[in-house]
């Protein structure tokens, strides 16, 4: 057997049992949990856990040229009110976006604000209204081509800014009423660092 023919079958080999061994390892070292939260446990689990998201949301899914959209509706001062709508075209396309532009453009005016980036990743346009009765209204069309921290495609963005100030502040205001001095006491304990928690296990 030829030297370059057997240290080619040497290599492969050895890559193979390498392969083998890193998955194996792998496998006995998968972590789970990461600041005292597992994954495949019930949430029940976690009194100390408190739900401060100040929005209840609702998904929308395949809906007149949409893919998706999602309606947040207030739950202290503005129950059941929808104070934010965000939705997804299905048309994810840039030249898409450019039509959208245009027709928004046709109907609102030009947008007063830009949002996006220098590079060209992020597009973002915005409009900002007063309607009769007296409420700020935020407009947003968006293009995303590779910003992994913001959805990707074509997006609508509509809301209430002042009323989602206001509910903010109702749902903690609410919070922080319901708390215990023992509640709070363990809030405090919590805050400190543990590298337990820090590290994924």
């Amino acid at each position: 057997m030829r030297p370059a023919k057997f240290f080619s079958y040497i290599f492969v080999i050895t890559f193979l049992i390498s392969n083998m061994h890193s998955e194996v390892s792998a496998s006995n070292n998968v972590p789970h949990e990461v600041g005292g939260f597992s994954l495949g446990s019930d949430i029940s689990e976690y009194p100390d856990a408190m739900d401060t998201n100040y929005l209840k949301e609702m998904v929308i899914t395949d809906w007149r040229g949409f893919r998706k959209g999602i309606i947040s509706y207030g739950i202290c001062k503005y129950t059941n009110k929808i104070l934010k709508i965000r939705f997804k075209y299905e048309n994810s396309d840039k030249k898409y976006f450019h039509v959208l532009l245009k027709e928004f453009k046709k109907k609102y005016g030009d947008p007063q604000e830009w949002k996006g980036d220098s590079f060209g990743i992020l597009h973002i346009w915005k409009w900002y209204f007063v309607d009769a009765d007296k409420n700020r209204v935020s407009l947003t069309l968006q293009h995303n081509l590779r910003d992994p921290n913001e959805n990707i495609g074509n997006m609508v963005k509509l809301s209430f800014p002042d009323m989602l100030d206001e509910e903010r502040f109702c749902f903690n205001e609410m919070c922080e009423e319901m708390k215990s001095a023992q509640d709070k006491q363990r809030l405090e304990e919590l805050k400190k660092p543990d590298w337990q928690y820090l590290v994924p296990r």
